[in-house]
């Protein structure tokens, strides 16, 4: 910039524009401002402590009541959390669990956190019916095991590690275990199992769907058998099979020309010999295969003749609701709370376009076109 020589009562100053010091700072120096700017925003990112919401609610706003769940709250939780409201102070949980009686149940969590950590997340603590058991059956609270502060100190009472794939602790207000430390983050199965141990010792009577919900994970974990069978009619078939115990999953169709149906079954639980030996006095006889098989386009046919057929349901409860109305009977007894409730809400809303629900193997995100409903 040349000199200004003009005499100082005459001077004025000079506007220089940013972007032309930009121009005659070093390329350098650019450089290195931007990577430092770029390295405070990823450490700030990363180090920071999320905001418990209730930590900002006294543990008894009304003297006596039982306070609900109502922390890192779905559908605003890191995925490592699911859908499940979360408390995140263990002195209230405790607070919440001596008041109420339920167990506490603690999930020790990484997040940000690994593969498993996000695939526990996003599948076993999104399962619509896992997530109702644990709000209405337990006092959920979730530990970060990578944090310092009440996380840390949470982490160092019941004795475990940081950094840490997902474990879940079912505990009373006094941190005894109700039962066994539950760290198969693989099992969806395990998790359901344990719950309903644990509702067994605290002695309150476990639900109906969660019993079923039980008996179909620990099959399909362990692995199903398929045969296929023909009858007259698929749809008196797929009614039959659906009752009966250790059938998982029922599908109508065609195969060499016949009307039949194909039987997911637990071995563990039944045998083909047993279902066919069950069924045949109803006309019912056994495929030597299962190549060739058609499904039909109305499965379920029973139960897509009434108002539950827009309620999403795991392929064991959709067999056990098909069977009773098609014994003119109400499926409520296989189904949960919220599904109840939200049978209401299609019946107040009868102009509303439900969509049809059978056959939907997405089970969470079925459940998220409903609306959802909550039991709180």
């Amino acid at each position: 910039m040349p000199k200004d020589t003009r005499p100082m009562g005459k001077r004025v100053k000079i506007k220089t524009k940013v972007s032309d010091l930009i121009k005659m700072m070093p390329v350098k120096i650019i450089l290195f401002a931007l990577a430092g700017a770029l390295f405070a925003g990823v450490y700030v990112h990363l180090n920071m402590e999320p905001v418990a919401v209730s930590s900002l609610v006294p543990v008894s706003s009304v003297e006596g009541a039982v306070p609900q769940p109502s922390a890192v709250g779905s559908p605003d939780n890191p995925e490592e959390l699911g859908a499940v409201h979360w408390l995140r102070e263990l002195a209230v949980g405790k607070a919440q669990a001596k008041a109420s009686g339920k167990p506490l149940l603690i999930l020790f969590q990484e997040v940000p956190g690994c593969s498993n950590c996000t695939r526990y997340g996003n599948s076993t603590l999104s399962h619509p019916l896992i997530v109702e058991a644990i709000e209405s059956l337990f006092i959920p609270v979730c530990i970060y095991n990578n944090k310092s502060g009440q996380d840390a100190a949470a982490l160092k009472r019941f004795g475990e590690a940081a950094w840490n794939n997902p474990v879940v602790r079912i505990v009373c207000d006094d941190d005894r275990d109700v039962v066994p430390r539950l760290a198969d983050f693989g099992s969806s199965y395990q998790l359901v199992n344990g719950m309903r141990r644990a509702l067994e010792a605290s002695g309150t009577a476990v639900p109906p769907y969660m019993e079923l919900l039980e008996a179909e994970l620990m099959a399909r974990e362990s692995g199903l058998e398929t045969a296929t069978f023909s009858m007259y009619c698929f749809w008196s078939g797929e009614g039959t099979f659906g009752a009966i115990p250790g059938v998982i999953e029922t599908a109508p169709g065609f195969q060499n020309g016949k009307e039949v149906v194909q039987v997911m079954f637990n071995p563990a639980v039944v045998q083909k010999a047993a279902l066919e030996e069950r069924t045949h006095p109803k006309g019912i006889t056994a495929c030597s295969k299962n190549e060739g098989f058609r499904s039909d386009k109305e499965p379920k046919y029973y139960l897509a003749q009434t108002d539950y057929r827009f309620v999403p349901m795991t392929t064991l409860q959709a067999c056990r609701a098909n069977s009773l109305a098609g014994n003119s009977k109400k499926p409520d007894e296989v189904l949960s709370p919220r599904q109840l409730a939200l049978v209401k809400k299609i019946r107040e809303q009868p102009e509303k376009k439900w969509k049809n629900m059978i056959g939907r193997n997405d089970l969470a995100k079925a459940w998220g076109e409903t609306g959802g409903t909550s039991n709180k």
